[in-house]
C-alpha cells in the first residue's frame, strides 16, 4: 500500500512538473505595451522584460511603443539608455511609425537601438494572434 501511495506521489510530481515546464514555455513570446510618456511605466516594462528573460532565458520579448509614450524612444529621452540596454539583453523594442508621423519625429530623432512598425495597435494584434502573451505595465 506504501509502495502504491508512493508511486502515485511521484507520478503525480512528475505530471505537475511537466505542466509547469509547458506553461512556462507557452509563455516564451510575450509583447508589452508602453503609450504613457512616464519613465516609472518605462522603468516597470524594461524590469517586465528583464525578469522575463531571466526566468525564461531564450523568450522572445517585444516593447511596442505608440501614442504618448513614443517620446521615451527619443535620443534624448530619460530612459535612452536603459532602452539600448534593454535591446542589448535581447529585448525587441519597436516604434510606431503612425505616431511618429503625427508627432513629427524622424528617424534620425530616435534611439538608434529601436526597430519600427507600421502601426502599434496592429503589431500587438498580430502577435497576440500569433499566440504571444499580452502585458501592458
Amino acid at each position: 500500500m506504501i509502495a502504491k501511495t508512493s508511486i502515485a506521489a511521484l507520478c503525480l510530481f512528475i505530471l505537475s512538473s511537466l505542466t509547469s515546464v509547458a506553461a512556462a514555455a507557452g509563455a516564451s513570446k510575450v509583447v508589452l505595451q508602453v503609450s504613457d510618456d512616464n519613465p516609472q511605466k518605462w522603468n516597470l516594462a524594461i524590469n517586465n522584460a528583464n525578469n522575463v528573460l531571466k526566468a525564461a532565458p531564450g523568450s522572445e520579448i517585444e516593447i511596442v511603443v505608440y501614442g504618448p509614450g513614443i517620446g521615451m524612444l527619443t535620443k534624448d529621452s530619460k530612459v535612452s539608455a536603459r532602452v539600448t540596454k534593454a535591446v542589448n539583453d535581447g529585448v525587441k523594442v519597436v516604434a510606431c511609425q503612425n505616431t511618429m508621423k503625427a508627432k513629427k519625429l524622424s528617424q534620425d530623432q530616435m534611439n538608434m537601438s529601436i526597430g519600427y512598425v507600421p502601426a502599434g495597435v496592429i503589431q500587438i494584434m498580430t502577435r497576440q494572434g500569433q499566440g504571444w502573451a499580452y502585458v501592458r505595465p
